[in-house]
Formats: structure tokens, C-alpha cells, sequence
């Protein structure tokens, strides 16, 4: 019985984590790797930590008060897990225990200088590091100290940082134990981390390593600056040595000390560069031992190297899987497509079935592999172009690889290049008359889906559903629709460059697209006005929208004064945009049929900060001032050398973009469209399985592929420990940011802005919709919490066709990601909003509330005093 609660190092493994913690098991693993030396220890198991928490049965009432207690709520959950930790730290250890443990630490050496180390249940995980959520004790001596140290420890499960931690991550505080771990202490000549991959870039081929003189505390503490060494296939490629003025070592009777470094020695390098590549083929062991990137703290003792701790590098961002050896260059799909959240599983592989290329996953994102395009230099320069136009930062990035020799091979122009620049749509006519049938084209694909696959279920549905997306992807590949969505952007282009050579006017285009025709995102935001309109009338119905949270409001509505015509405005609304939400190409997202209290707050919005009869207003000022911008830039080309030759090629052009370029916005709409005939008909699938009681929960089946789902219908057979996986894992992708270009290497490559045409401290952007405009900045990074004001100023991660209804109560916005036709700029564009996108940390740099200014003619953002 006693044994349960010692365990030697020597006896543990990683697969042991629920007895003796994250970093007893890490420290096992560690001690059993050929030629790593790891100090001398034993583990007080998490049997130990129960039978101390059984002692106070108090405990229980105080865990589940702080479980209800909101993360945010710092004051109470400080009061109360201190509470908590008093009454841990009190509890006298019985007897019994308190004997297994000095027998232990008799073996090594009963009056031994010691580490006494906190190593929680939930800590060193692969998703969530949990790093320095617990405590360790340094130099800890003798019996009585040590039992203390080892009840400190246990009461560290319940730090104010560490509770916190828990709750936001939605972890259960009675599902985490705490083990001890108890070491030999070393006392070394320098110490510090290993990171096997480089933290800030991702690159897996590149090791860095922290350095300095005595205990590695003086680093952790950021008492010090460390040298850093930066090693590549065995060799040190960079390094910075710092001078370090302090260390820390510990004292004969016990504890530590900060100690001053004698100046000669304070800028020697805490290791040779022979010992810091020693060190990095050690890591090199470890890393493959635990199967991916380690953050290893290490000891110099005599020349030999120790090992402390070794845990996950959770902040890398994948790389996706090959199965070669070969160097791919991949660009993020999520940054082209206004959605860089993560996706669940069937977002993913419902993505990639219906896609016109072929994408790869990483980290719950996608990305496409150009390594082919950038191989062979014609492919290479049209695909820079496309990419550029779009997004610079992209296009920089992709630069930045090309410019390492030898990363991406070169290949003979055979390769497969895209269409060359502009002869996509040399041959389609400006007739608006294409644009009409193109809608016609896919309402008619649209409503045969609908009628065709309300008769399929089981095995059934997923053979139709099979060839409904070779349907889906026909209508995407439709030459016409290629080519009107071309020469709508093109014709932009030829505005844009040549209105400036000709007048030395910037993003002319930006004015001469206002209100153009047919563009389903734009109307989408003018018609929530129009709802605005049926419900500011009714006092009783907008106080009751106030306060809905229920999503059946819509039935509660009908029961009011004015509440009918109210419900049927919305619910008109919802039959025709129904199918849009947030990161609308995620299958598994909500929609706003599925959640309409999503709008309420934006319908509110719009009732307290328009007038009657405003969207019907919006739109004819906009076609006016596109006329009267048309007439101003004629006139303008007629009074130059060659001016009537000049002027009626630009009436075409403009003509020509004011036909096609509202079109840009209607084949996303249409997959939309299609997606939300697909998901209906999945869930019902889903329903089925559950009354059959093969799932739980019908939104179970978001974590399992197309085909995983599909398996799981014909079988009736599910693997749920793969679907808490997965939700593990998608929960912690969250806390990822996904980067525009990403190697094979696993390097993320953000590219950057050359520019010098900005003022000092101003935040640099793409310029998508010009002008300049001051306001107040809204940082919002969820459209349900919107609450805007006349002429503030939106700031967001994303914004994808779903906030186009925000878009009519604001003044201008900032994105983070964008570029020159993704969504946000096209309409920022049609309402004649000054817009800046791409622009890197925007939501963290500006803050809610500050004024600033958007100069969307040039491309940046102040921040005013």
C-alpha cells in the first residue's frame, strides 16, 4: 500500500503522467534516453496529494465555489484560492507518509541540498504547457524542510495564476492532482534552456540556446540576459553574448542568493561553442525520443551536461504532413479567404472536397503547396503577381524564401503556370446581361440540390453528396464566372494604374465602384436597415429585443405590438442570408438561421443610429457620387494630349468594372448557399446517430472528416476517444496564429512592408478603399458584441461577408488580414469606407476607445494623441 506513494525516476515513464505529473513523467522518460543524465530523484505520487485533500473535508465545498466563479472575477478567485492554499499548506502529513518519505530520501543522502518540484497531472501537455503555473524549491536541506517544501507544493495547484489558467481553459480543478518530484540538487557553473526548434520562427532545423552562469532561476526570473546561440546542422550560426552581471547560487545552509559576477568575467560566454553543439545533439536525442520540438532546461556541471526538464514547445505551429523529404513552401488559405480561426475537422475536409486545388492541413488551418509555381520562373512571376495585388505581405514572403538559394528547386518552364495576366477575360463582352445569367446559372444549381437531396439519407446521402460537390466545383469552374470575376478585378487594376499615370490620382477605381449593381455582400448590409425600418416604429418590440437571448425569439415576437410584421422582416431576411455566418467556410460554424440573436445586436444598432428610409439613402449617394466622379476624371482625360483617346478608354474600363465587379461577391455566396443544403442534411444524419445512440451529441460529428462521418453511418460504429482528441486539439489551435507562408522546415515567414513613405510610429497597411477619416477605434473581435456608434472606426482580425451589416454604421476600418478584392475591401469600397488592411497585431497595437486615423489612400493608420 505504502509503496504507491514513492516512486523512483528511475521507475517512471512519460505514460504516467496521472501518477506522478507532467514533469515526473517528462523527468522518467528523460532518465531512460541513452546517454542523457538526468540528477538523481523519486516521485510523491498524486495518491499522496488525494489522501492529503481527503484530510479536509472542507476542501470540497471551496472547489466547487471556485468552479462557478468567473475567470474574470480576479478578486474572488485570489480570496479564495489563497483560502484554499492555507488550508492544503496546514494539513500535517500522517505519519506513515511522512516515513516513506524520509526512507527515500534516505537513499539519497538524508541531509542533501535538494529541488523540491510541483509536477501537476495537467502540465507539460502537448496542447497546454501550463509553464511556471506551479512551484519549485531550490536547495532545500534536510527532513523536516523537505516535507514542508512538499506540502507547498501541493498547495501550488491552487495559485491564483494556475486556477485561472484552469478556468479559462475550461479544465475541471478536481481532475488535476499534484505529484512531487524530489531531486538530488546540482549545483552548476552555467545553466539555461534548449529549444530544439526556433521559438520565434518555427524553424525545426534551427536550435537555439539560452545561456548563463550559476542556476538557471537567474534566466527564468529575467534577472539576467542570456547569451543566445543559434546552431544549424551541427554548427553555431549566430550567437549574442550578453553581459551578465548576475547570478544565482545556492547558499551551504539552504535557499538561494543573487550573487554579483566579477566584471572580467562578466562578458566571457557562459559556454564554448564546442559544449553549445554538444548540447543541441543531446537535445537532438530528447526531441526524437518525445516525437517533437523540446523546451529543455540544462545544467553544466564538471563538464557534463544535466538535464532538469524537457517539456513540448506548444507555441510551434505545425507543419503539414508529406510523407517526403522534400522542401515545400505553403501559403495560407485562411488569409485569402478572410477566416484564419481554426476549423474543425469537417470544416476542413468539406473544404477540401469542394476546392478547385488540392490543400493541406496544419494546425486546423489550410494552406496550398506553391512549391511547383515558385520552381519554374513563368509560373513563378504570375503567381508573385496574383499574390502580390492581393496581399503583399504574401508575396514578401514568398520573396524572402525565393532569395535562400537553396530552398526551392528550379525547374523548366513545363511546369504547371497559371493563365497569363489579363487573358482570362479578353474575350467576354461588358454586358450586364452575363451577370444576370451567371445568378440564374447557380440560383437553378441551388434549388435542384435542394429538391434532389430531400429523399437521401444513410450510405445514400453520401454517394449523392459525393457527386454534388463535382456539381458545386463545376459551377465554381464555369469559364464565364472566371472570367466576369476577372475582368471586374482587372478592369480595377487598369483604373487604379493608369488614372495614376494619367492624373496622378491614387485608387481612383474606390470612388468609381461605389453602389455598383448586383453585388449580393453589399446588399446583404442595406437590407438589415431595412428590417430597422419595420422594427423602430414599435417601441414594445425593440424593448424586447433588448433583451432576447433565447434563439426561438422569433416565435416570442409575434405576440407583440408590431411584433408580426417584425418577425416577418427578419425572417424574410433570413430566407435570403440566412445561410452566412462568421467563418462561413467552416461547415460546422452557426448560422444565422441557426442562431438568429446573432443580428439583434446589429438590427438594434442600426434602429438607434439611422433614419427611416437610410439604405435606399446610402445607395443612391454612392451611384451618385460614382457618376459625378465618372464626369470629373473624363473631363479631366478630354483636356490632356490625346485626351479623347484616353477618355473613352477609361469610359470602357469604367464601364466595364461597374458591369463585373459587384459579380466578385456572388460565387462565395453561392458556396455558402450550398454549404448550409449540405449541413442540414449532415445534421439530420447526425440526429439519426444519436437516437440510435452511437453519438452523444449530433455536434459530435463536426470532429470527424466526411469520410470518417460517412464510415461511421454505414458501421454505426464511432471512435469517441478520437473525437475528445480532436476537440482537444481544436480547443488548442486556438491559441495559434497562423502565418501567411510556411515551410517544410516548419519556419514561419511573415514578410514585411518596404516602405519609407509613412510617418514615424504609424502602422503600415495595404490602402483598399481611399480616403481619410478620424474616429474612435472599436476593436471587435466578435460580431455578437458589436456596439457601435456614428463614426466609429471598426477594428477586427477578419471580416468575411457576415459583417457587412456592420458596415453600414461605421466610418472606416482596420483588418489585420486582407488584401485588395478580398471581402471587407470590396465592400469597404462599395459604402465608400476609408479602409486599411493587412495591418500585422492591429487589434493588440490600437486599443478600444483611442482615436485614430485611417489614411485609406495610402495605406496606414496613426494613432492620435
Amino acid at each position: 500500500m505504502t509503496e504507491r506513494y514513492v516512486l523512483d525516476l528511475q521507475e517512471v515513464d512519460e505514460t504516467q503522467v496521472a501518477v506522478v505529473g507532467g514533469k515526473g513523467a517528462h523527468l522518467g522518460g528523460l532518465s531512460r534516453i541513452e546517454g542523457i543524465r538526468v540528477p538523481a530523484g523519486f516521485c510523491v505520487t498524486t495518491d499522496a496529494f488525494r489522501r492529503i485533500m481527503a484530510e479536509a473535508p472542507s476542501l470540497d465545498d471551496r472547489l466547487d465555489q471556485l468552479s462557478r466563479l468567473n475567470p474574470d472575477d480576479r478578486e474572488a478567485i485570489r480570496t479564495l484560492s489563497a483560502q484554499i492554499r492555507r488550508t492544503v499548506e496546514g494539513i500535517a502529513i500522517p505519519g506513515d507518509l511522512a516515513a516513506v518519505i524520509t526512507r527515500a530520501l534516505a537513499q539519497l543522502g538524508g541531509q542533501a541540498a535538494c529541488a523540491v518540484r510541483s509536477s501537476a497531472t495537467a502540465e507539460d501537455l502537448p496542447t497546454a504547457s501550463f509553464a511556471g503555473q506551479q512551484d519549485t524549491y531550490l536547495n532545500v536541506v534536510g527532513p523536516t524542510a523537505i516535507l514542508q517544501h512538499v506540502s507547498r507544493c501541493w498547495a501550488s495547484l491552487f495559485t491564483e495564476r494556475a486556477v485561472t489558467y484552469r478556468q479559462r481553459n475550461g479544465i475541471d480543478h478536481r481532475t488535476v492532482h499534484m505529484a512531487v518530484v524530489v531531486q538530488r540538487m546540482v549545483f552548476p557553473h552555467a545553466s539555461g534552456i534548449l529549444f530544439t526548434a526556433d521559438p520565434v520562427t518555427g524553424n525545426r532545423k534551427v536550435a537555439t540556446v539560452d545561456a548563463g552562469f550559476g542556476l538557471g532561476e537567474a534566466l527564468v526570473s529575467g534577472l539576467v540576459n542570456p547569451d543566445v546561440f543559434k546552431v544549424r546542422h551541427g554548427e553555431v550560426v549566430a550567437k549574442a553574448i550578453a553581459a551578465k552581471q548576475r547570478a544565482v547560487h545556492a547558499l551551504p545552509t539552504g535557499g538561494t542568493q543573487e550573487v554579483a559576477i566579477d566584471s572580467r568575467r562578466q562578458e566571457q560566454p557562459a559556454l564554448t561553442d564546442a559544449q553549445v553543439v554538444r548540447l543541441v545533439q543531446l537535445g537532438r536525442r530528447i526531441e526524437a525520443h518525445f516525437g517533437r520540438p523540446q523546451d529543455i532546461e540544462w545544467c553544466l556541471v564538471d563538464d557534463g551536461f544535466q538535464i532538469v526538464q524537457s517539456r513540448p514547445i506548444t507555441t510551434l505551429f505545425p507543419i503539414p504532413e508529406t510523407g517526403d523529404q522534400e522542401h515545400h513552401v505553403y501559403v495560407s488559405v485562411g488569409h485569402g479567404q478572410m477566416m484564419t480561426d481554426p476549423m474543425k475537422p469537417l470544416g476542413l475536409s468539406m473544404w477540401q472536397l469542394t476546392a478547385m486545388v488540392p490543400m493541406h492541413t496544419a494546425g486546423g488551418r489550410l494552406f496550398v503547396d506553391v512549391t511547383r509555381r515558385l520552381a519554374s520562373p513563368a509560373s513563378r512571376a504570375g503567381l508573385l503577381d496574383v499574390v502580390g495585388r492581393g496581399d503583399p505581405l504574401i508575396r514578401d514572403a514568398l520573396e524572402t524564401v525565393l532569395d535562400r538559394d537553396d530552398f526551392v528547386p528550379s525547374l523548366p518552364d513545363a511546369g504547371p503556370g497559371g493563365p497569363p495576366a489579363g487573358g482570362a477575360s479578353a474575350t467576354i463582352e461588358t454586358d450586364p446581361a452575363i451577370v444576370t445569367e451567371l445568378i440564374e446559372r447557380s440560383q437553378e444549381s441551388i434549388a435542384a440540390l435542394e429538391r434532389d437531396i430531400r429523399t437521401k439519407t444513410g450510405p445514400a446521402l453520401f454517394d449523392f453528396l459525393l457527386e454534388a460537390f463535382e456539381e458545386h466545383k463545376r459551377v465554381l469552374s464555369d469559364p464565364l464566372s472566371m472570367q466576369a470575376i476577372m475582368a471586374g478585378m482587372e478592369a480595377t487594376w487598369w483604373l487604379n494604374d493608369t488614372l495614376q499615370e494619367w492624373l496622378g490620382e491614387k485608387n481612383a477605381a474606390d470612388t468609381l465602384t461605389l453602389s455598383a449593381p448586383d453585388n449580393v455582400t453589399s446588399e446583404m448590409g442595406l437590407a438589415l436597415l431595412d428590417v430597422a425600418d419595420v422594427i423602430r416604429p414599435h417601441s414594445e418590440v425593440v424593448a424586447f429585443l433588448q433583451g432576447v437571448e433565447d434563439e426561438g425569439f422569433l416565435d416570442e415576437l409575434a405576440k407583440l405590438t408590431g411584433g408580426a410584421e417584425a418577425r416577418d422582416a427578419i425572417e424574410a431576411y433570413l430566407d435570403r442570408y440566412g445561410m452566412r455566418c462568421v467563418g462561413e467556410i467552416d461547415i460546422t460554424r452557426p448560422r444565422w438561421r441557426e442562431r438568429p440573436t446573432t443580428l439583434v445586436p446589429v438590427i438594434l444598432d442600426n434602429v438607434r443610429n439611422f433614419e427611416p428610409g437610410a439604405a435606399e439613402r446610402r445607395f443612391e449617394q454612392g451611384r451618385q457620387k460614382a457618376q459625378k466622379k465618372e464626369q470629373d476624371v473624363l473631363s479631366r482625360l478630354r483636356a490632356l494630349p490625346d485626351g479623347d483617346r484616353k477618355a473613352d478608354e477609361a469610359k470602357r474600363m469604367i464601364d466595364r468594372v461597374r458591369t463585373f465587379i459587384g459579380y466578385r461577391e456572388y460565387p462565395k455566396y453561392g458556396i455558402v448557399s450550398r454549404y448550409f443544403v449540405y449541413k442540414q442534411a449532415l445534421l439530420e444524419e447526425a440526429e439519426r446517430l444519436v437516437q440510435a445512440n452511437v453519438l452523444p451529441e449530433k455536434e459530435d460529428i463536426f470532429y470527424l472528416t466526411f469520410q470518417e462521418l460517412h464510415d461511421v453511418v454505414r458501421s454505426n460504429q464511432v471512435d469517441g476517444p478520437l473525437i475528445q482528441q480532436r476537440k482537444d486539439a481544436f480547443r488548442s489551435y486556438h491559441a495559434l496564429t497562423p502565418p501567411r507562408v510556411l515551410t517544410s522546415d516548419g519556419e514561419a515567414v511573415t514578410g514585411a512592408y518596404r516602405r519609407d513613405d509613412v510617418p514615424a510610429g504609424a502602422l503600415i497597411g495595404l490602402p483598399v478603399s481611399a480616403g481619410t477619416i478620424e474616429g474612435r477605434a472599436r476593436v471587435i473581435l466578435d460580431i455578437a458584441e458589436a456596439d457601435l456608434e456614428a463614426g466609429d472606426i471598426l477594428v477586427t482580425t477578419f471580416t468575411d461577408p457576415s459583417w457587412s451589416p456592420l458596415f453600414v454604421g461605421i466610418a472606416g476600418l482596420v483588418t489585420e488580414v486582407g488584401g485588395l478584392m478580398t471581402h471587407g475591401a470590396v465592400i469597404a469600397r462599395e459604402y465608400g469606407l476609408p479602409a486599411v488592411v493587412g495591418v500585422e497585431r492591429a487589434t493588440r497595437l490600437i486599443r478600444d476607445g483611442q482615436r485614430i486615423r485611417v489614411h485609406g489612400t495610402d495605406g496606414y493608420v496613426e494613432i492620435l494623441p
